[in-house]
């Protein structure tokens, strides 16, 4: 098992940085930006030497924390 510093889930900044940009992207163009970023960021564990498996469960926990945040930004937004 390899010890990750921060958490996928816990990645506040990139996270609000995803979410931010999937407000503005529609169609294609928020597909292209989030298969890169899920790109970049599989590539960026396995540099650290993450197996397959541990790579999938972050990925699943930042996918997740992405969507309750669009989904809170949603919901204040509804509110206003």
């Amino acid at each position: 098992m390899t010890l990750l510093q921060f958490p996928a889930d816990r990645r506040a900044a990139d996270i609000r940085r995803c979410t931010e940009a999937l407000q503005t992207l529609h169609g294609d163009a928020a597909n292209r930006f989030w298969r890169s970023e899920m790109a970049g960021f599989a590539a960026n564990l396995k540099a650290q030497g993450c197996s397959e498996h541990e790579i999938s469960q972050q990925a699943g926990l930042f996918m997740h924390a992405v969507q309750m945040e669009l989904q809170a930004a949603y919901l204040t937004a509804a509110e206003q």
